[in-house]
Order: structure tokens, then C-alpha cells, then sequence
């Protein structure tokens, strides 16, 4: 049996889902199941489609996780300078970053999953500059509260590693989700814990 070329298939197909449909699906993927059960057949039986239209956008596997992960990477760039690159107050965006890292639950799932592969080539490079981006953030931001350099850069890996260890913790059930009436409160004390002591 020949394998198909993409001018070989039929065009409803090619035309089904763009790159960033599949990209998409991929992040949600590595959410649920983690980057090892990222694969062509896995992916396409979830989308509904045949491998067919992968073919048209990607040459493999690889090559699709480069993108989805750099589409991921984008994404948290955008969020993060909502967060913490907007005119208010520093303290006011120390918060919101708290609120919102506590609610984006696809992003910190698909985090999660990354986190557990450090030293991958693939992975390895795009999760350490979404981290040493979002504690610069955090840094410039304690700096504006009146903390030097130093101290700015303690506090802010303490927040984020607030951040990770719930994270950590929520999948194990053990920190209150979104859905779950004691979140608001449990939000609110890291915030007054790590944030409001420097702000006031």
C-alpha cells in the first residue's frame, strides 16, 4: 500500500482543522495525559478526523509539539502581561497574578505536565524561559513595593513556589480548586500572606 501525499488527499480534509486546531488539541492533551501521550493516531481519534490532516500541517510528532508548545508559550506571555504589566498599582497586579494563576486551569495543567520533564530537549528550554519570565514579573513588580534587588528576587521565587507547590498539591485534592466553596478564601490568604505585608 502507497502512503498518501498531502496533494494525494482530498482537500475536505486537508481544509478540516488549521495548525492551530491541532495545536490546540495538543496542549489539551499534554494537560490530561502528559507530553509522553502526545502521538499523530492518539491525537486525531480525539479530534475525530483521520491522520490525514496532520500530515498537511506537520511532517511528525515533533514538529507539532514545537508548535504547540511555542503557541502555550505566547499564550502565557500575553496573560502574564495582563497580570503584572498593566499601569495599576504593584501591589493590585501582585494579586491579580495570584488570582489568575489560581484559575487559568488548562495553562497550569499543561504546566504540571511539562514540569515533569525538565531535562527534555524539547521542553526542557521553553519551560525554564515561561519560569524565569514569570519571576521577573514577580521581581520588578516587589522592587516597585520598595524591596532592592535582592530581596525582591527571594520574595518573588517564594510566591511562585507558592504557586508550584499548589499546583502539586491540587492534584492530589489537597489545597481547595476553583470549584470548591473555601477557594476564595484560601486565594485571599496567600494574598495577604506574600503580597499585602510589603504593599501596605
Amino acid at each position: 500500500m502507497s502512503k498518501s501525499t498531502p496533494a494525494s488527499r482530498p482537500p475536505s480534509e486537508r481544509a478540516k482543522l488549521t495548525p492551530a486546531d491541532w495545536e490546540q488539541a495538543a496542549l489539551e492533551l499534554i494537560a490530561d495525559k502528559g507530553v509522553g501521550a502526545l502521538g499523530v493516531e492518539p491525537l486525531a481519534r480525539r479530534l475525530g478526523i483521520t491522520k490525514g490532516s496532520f500530515y498537511w500541517h506537520f511532517p511528525g510528532r515533533d514538529d507539532l509539539l514545537d508548535h504547540a508548545l511555542k503557541r502555550w508559550e505566547t499564550q502565557d506571555r500575553y496573560h502574564l502581561k495582563l497580570a503584572l504589566g498593566a499601569d495599576s498599582p504593584a501591589a493590585d497586579r501582585l494579586a491579580q497574578f495570584v488570582w489568575r494563576t489560581s484559575r487559568q486551569t488548562l495553562t497550569h495543567r499543561i504546566y504540571v505536565a511539562l514540569c515533569a520533564l525538565p531535562d527534555d530537549p524539547q521542553v526542557g528550554p521553553v519551560l525554564k524561559r515561561v519560569t524565569a519570565r514569570r519571576i521577573q514579573f514577580l521581581s520588578a513588580a516587589f522592587e516597585e513595593l520598595g524591596l532592592d534587588g535582592t530581596s525582591a528576587r527571594q520574595r518573588a521565587h517564594l510566591v511562585y513556589a507558592s504557586y508550584v507547590g499548589y499546583l502539586q498539591l491540587q492534584a492530589q485534592e489537597l489545597v481547595p480548586d476553583r470549584d470548591n466553596p473555601d477557594f476564595n478564601d484560601y486565594v485571599q490568604h496567600v494574598i495577604e500572606t506574600l503580597v499585602k505585608p510589603i504593599g501596605r
